[in-house]
């Protein structure tokens, strides 16, 4: 878990500091950071927790910063192409990337990259982390993950698991989830969590591991029957629901999100960042907006959140290279 104090003395004092720099011999100036718009690029579309995560981060930042921090949608590949953009970016703090687990499994799972993930993009701060929900559609004959696991294995690659596309936390959830039970399922990939789990809700597929914001009210409705939560600890939006792990043991995922620069950004401008967007994950409002994603925060300093990458880089690696996963 990341975890730092930062007071309101060392946020001012960071601030200050920032202030009473010599100008840079780049572009940008630290000393008046930021004097224009700041992008921070998302790799997926519109309207999903990404999206939603990266909107109030942006808004926080505008408020308190001074300058507009606009979201720019890049879906496509993984998150490979919006990656690509900031990795290829000038590094003054003016393009940002909202980093996602989608990055530290492309490490691996993309053999041929016009970048380098852990070389190319450097790490600014850690936002926040959720559980995804083990859910089927309610015709499916399992009611808890034993029956699902059992299930499966009477139907060897009769039972299709959608995911909002190759490498996802979703696929990602369920490729875990078969190494360490020894099930077969079908991966269904879509463009997005969203018409995944439309077809789920159909009965088109029978299994997803999906974000629980956007999951809960079909499972409330009974319109989804939920198994279980992939994090090592229950959720606190589904208390009575078990984790994978209680049945699964050595099982964890969790979708997360933080955020990066490309590398050689000024030290300066990083440490402002990070700062200022550890103010806002300790903010009340800020923090429960993100808390009804049914997110934690995860406040830190930029190296905390390079040594979560590397960790995540290696975990997706090994299962990645174990499963004999390739892209598509």
């Amino acid at each position: 878990m990341l975890s730092v104090g930062i007071s309101r003395r060392q946020i001012l004092n960071l601030a200050v500091g920032v202030a009473a720099l010599p100008a840079l011999p780049r572009a940008a100036r630290a000393q008046s950071y930021p004097s224009r718009p700041v992008r921070i690029i998302v790799g997926f579309p519109p309207g999903g927790a990404s999206d939603i995560t990266a909107r109030l981060l942006g808004q926080w930042l505008t408020e308190r910063l001074g300058q507009q921090f606009i979201i720019e949608n890049r879906p496509g590949a993984g998150t490979n192409i919006g990656t690509e953009v900031v990795a290829k970016s000038p590094p003054d703090g003016y393009t940002l990337l909202l980093v996602s687990v989608a990055n530290t499994v492309n490490a691996t799972l993309y053999e041929r990259l016009n970048f380098n993930f852990i070389l190319d993009v450097a790490p600014v701060a850690a936002l926040i982390r959720s559980p995804l929900v083990m859910e089927v559609n309610p015709s499916v004959p399992a009611s808890s993950i034993p029956e699902f696991i059992a299930m499966a294995k009477a139907n060897p690659g009769a039972v299709a698991a959608a995911s909002a596309g190759h490498g996802t936390p979703a696929h990602m959830a369920s490729e875990l989830f078969q190494l360490l039970t020894g099930i077969d399922l079908i991966d269904v990939p879509y463009r997005g969590g969203a018409p995944a789990l439309t077809d789920l809700l159909a009965g088109q597929v029978q299994v997803m591991f999906e974000n629980v914001s956007t999951s809960l009210e079909y499972i409330r409705a009974g319109k989804l029957r939920a198994l279980g939560v992939t994090t090592a600890a229950r959720s606190d939006l589904l208390p009575e629901l078990p984790t994978v792990s209680e049945f699964v043991p050595g099982y964890e995922v969790s979708s997360w999100f933080g955020i990066g620069a490309p590398k050689h950004t000024p030290t300066n401008i990083v440490d402002l960042l990070n700062v200022t967007i550890n103010a806002g994950l300790s903010d009340p409002k800020l923090k429960a907006q993100l808390t009804d994603l049914s997110a934690t925060v995860l406040p830190g300093t930029p190296a905390d959140f390079g040594k979560f990458i590397a960790d995540e880089t290696e975990k997706w690696r090994k299962l990645i290279q174990a499963a004999g996963i390739k892209s598509t």
